[in-house]
């Protein structure tokens, strides 16, 4: 693979059973932050083949813009404007001016009396069958903010997932509150692990929500509600985004 043999941090391999141990040992050894890779590693590492490379956006760059980000606001804000301007695009709504930002809020729903949420490290295992995948990359990132991770690996910006300076503002935010750490990054997800879940469901659902903008796909094609992702996220030690 073009972009494999070009890419430009160093590669730990294991097995899908001893990975989150080995990226444990790796995140005490001081190497860089480690980063778990998903198996789709012609999509994930594109940006690094050669015929690509002169497109990639200056690391300094996306971590800048990053800063400038107030998050969750500006991803409430560029949500609505995106759903808005597709709404106008469909006919759906004459201009701008009609539109009513509830439109683009997932259903409440109600709460669960019982919930499961939270895939581990996904990436380490397979879709289909959930066995552990043989071999699994590690990627060792040259810095010690694991945060600017999605800036070193241009990861971002397709379908309707953000940019990496969105992802890298969420990292920042995250982890200053939930204690939330990048484990595993695929071509189209990302697992993270918190050491403190929300404890309130009014908390809860606020995160939800954020995630919703953040990721849609995870109650538009997951969860279904509101109030289902809220219980999953005061439940579970990892979260889970997944773009279609």
């Amino acid at each position: 693979m073009t972009a494999f043999a070009h890419f430009p941090y160093e590669i730990v391999e294991t097995s899908g059973e001893s990975a989150l141990a080995t990226w444990e040992e790796l995140k005490k050894a001081g190497r860089g932050a480690p980063v778990v890779l998903g198996d789709d590693l012609e999509n994930l590492l594109f940006p690094f083949d050669p015929t690509d490379r002169a497109r990639l956006t200056p690391i300094e760059d996306i971590l800048a813009a990053a800063e400038a980000i107030k998050f969750p606001a500006d991803l409430h804000q560029l949500r609505r404007d995106e759903y808005a301007e597709a709404m106008v695009y469909l006919g759906q709504i004459a201009s701008l001016a009609d539109f009513k930002n509830e439109e683009c809020e997932a259903p409440l729903g109600d709460w669960p009396a019982e919930t499961s949420y939270g895939s581990g490290l996904s990436v380490a295992y397979d879709t289909l069958t959930g066995q552990p995948r043989s071999p699994v990359h590690i990627a060792l990132i040259p810095t010690d903010d694991p945060t600017a991770i999605p800036a070193y690996m241009q990861w971002g910006n397709f379908n309707q997932c953000p940019a990496a300076a969105y992802h890298v503002a969420a990292l920042r935010a995250w982890r200053d509150h939930y204690g939330a750490e990048l484990i595993g990054l695929g071509a189209d997800t990302i697992n993270l692990r918190v050491s403190r879940k929300p404890t309130t469901r009014e908390e809860a659902l606020e995160l939800a929500r954020t995630q919703y903008f953040y990721c849609n796909d995870i109650i538009d094609q997951g969860m279904g509600s509101y109030r289902k992702l809220a219980a999953g996220l005061m439940a579970s030690d990892w979260w889970f985004f997944w773009w279609d």
